[in-house]
C-alpha cells in the first residue's frame, strides 16, 4: 500500500441519514475498479468517532431520546481537528476513539491507518471553519427529509437498540432544528452538492473519475469550482457552484 506523505482530504457532509457513508463507500468501490489505481488507499473517517464523552445526567437523557447528538457541543472538535491535521502531517497512523452508539459511550481506541486520499464524513463536518479549512474537496449529500427520517428510524430501530418512539421524539425535537441551524448552512461551502444522494449515480462516478485522476497524476488538486454544462449532466443530478474565496461567517449555536 503506498501512502502519500500528504493524503488528499475530502470533507463529505449532509443530514443525518442522508447516505453519507454509503456515498463515500460507493466512490470507493468505483475507484477500487480501476487496476491501475489498485495499490492507492482510500478510506472513510467518520465524524461520529469524536463524541464528547457525557456525564451520567447526559446518559440518562440519551437513552431516554432527550439529548441533541446533533448540536456542536456534542462534538470534540480540538480532538477531530487535532488528529486531521496528524493525518496531513503524514503521521502513518493516529488513535481514534471507538464509540458505541447504544450505550452513548466511548468503549476503547482504535489505530486508524492513514491513505492516500481520506472522506472525512459527518453531519458538522464543514462546521468548525478550521477543520473545513483542510479539507481539498468538499461536498454536501443532498437528500429528501422524509426519506432520511424512514432511513434513521429503520437504522436506529434495527442496530442500534432505539424505540420508534424514542427515534421519532429525537428527530422532531432535536435532529431536524438542529439540520436546519447547524447542517443546512454548511451547504454554501461545498464545492459539489449531490442531490439524491446515493441514488445520483452519475454524480458518485464522476467524483471517482476525479480520484482517480489525483492518483494517476492526470491531474493536480485543488477540484475546479464551477457549473456543469447542460451537455453534460444537469445541475439537477450534480451542481457545482462557485463561490468567492472569502469565507462566510457561521453562526455559533449549541448542538
Amino acid at each position: 500500500m503506498h501512502v502519500s506523505k500528504k493524503p488528499f482530504l475530502i470533507g463529505v457532509t449532509g443530514g443525518t441519514a442522508s447516505g453519507k457513508t454509503t456515498v463515500c463507500e460507493m466512490i470507493i468501490d468505483e475507484i477500487q475498479k480501476n487496476p491501475d489505481v489498485a495499490d492507492a488507499s482510500v478510506k472513510i473517517l467518520s465524524q461520529d468517532l469524536f463524541y464528547r464523552e457525557l456525564t451520567d445526567d447526559q446518559i440518562e437523557l440519551a437513552y431516554a431520546g432527550r439529548f441533541n447528538f446533533d448540536h456542536p457541543q456534542a462534538f470534540d472538535f480540538d480532538l477531530f481537528k487535532k488528529t486531521v491535521e496528524l493525518l496531513l502531517s503524514g503521521k502513518p497512523s493516529v488513535e481514534v476513539p471507538i464509540y458505541c452508539y447504544k450505550t452513548h459511550s466511548r468503549i476503547g481506541m482504535q489505530v486508524f491507518e492513514n491513505a492516500d486520499v481520506i472522506m472525512v464524513e459527518g453531519i458538522l463536518s464543514f462546521y468548525h471553519r478550521g477543520i473545513r479549512e483542510l479539507f481539498d474537496m468538499k461536498f454536501f449529500v443532498d437528500c429528501d427529509a422524509d426519506t432520511r427520517l424512514a432511513r434513521r428510524i429503520s437504522r436506529d430501530v434495527e442496530s442500534r437498540g432505539r424505540t420508534i418512539e424514542n427515534v421519532i421524539t429525537q428527530y422532531v425535537e432535536f435532529v431536524k432544528p438542529a439540520f436546519e441551524e447547524f447542517c443546512l448552512p454548511t451547504k454554501r461551502h461545498a464545492d459539489i452538492i449531490l442531490p439524491k444522494g446515493k441514488e445520483n449515480l452519475v454524480a458518485i462516478n464522476l467524483i471517482a473519475q476525479h480520484i482517480h485522476d489525483l492518483l494517476t497524476g492526470s491531474i493536480i488538486h485543488p477540484v475546479v469550482k464551477t457549473h456543469i454544462s447542460s451537455s453534460i449532466p444537469s445541475h439537477e443530478d450534480l451542481e457545482f457552484k462557485k463561490r468567492s474565496n472569502s469565507d462566510c461567517a457561521t453562526k455559533s449555536r449549541p448542538h
